[in-house]
């Protein structure tokens, strides 16, 4: 399990469609605590208009040194946008597994879409 204790840091994540040039809105996120061997559903959220969630997808009261996975259900955002294509599609369900160290900071994990292609970093 994750070590809890008060923290100040936070996880908050946004999505961009790179193909069209703007925010992924309606796209489904969910989130994941990796600790201990256990996959335990934390979150689960859609993204708005800006592409992102309307608050932090890991808000600081229950942030923690630990390792995460952020699910985008990218395949439903493609196909609802027109950007589908022949099924099965090649981008459908993105993982994105990610450890946080500092509970202290703001961690953020945007995604970068497209149809054929993603990427990820840390932001802040």
């Amino acid at each position: 399990m994750s070590k809890k204790h008060m923290t100040s840091g936070f996880l908050t994540t946004h999505v961009l469609d790179t193909a069209r040039g703007v925010p992924a809105a309606g796209l489904t996120i969910r989130l994941y605590d990796l600790g201990g061997g256990d996959r335990k559903l934390l979150a689960e959220m859609v993204t708005n208009a800006d592409g992102r969630t309307d608050s932090p997808i890991l808000p600081k009261e229950s942030f923690s040194i630990g390792t995460y996975e952020l699910i985008f259900l990218a395949g439903d955002y493609l196909r609802a946008s027109g950007q589908g294509g022949e099924e099965p599609l090649f981008l459908d369900i993105i993982p994105i597994l990610f450890g946080v160290s500092d509970p202290e900071s703001h961690y953020h994990v945007p995604l970068l879409l497209s149809p054929f292609g993603y990427s990820t970093y840390r932001g802040s």
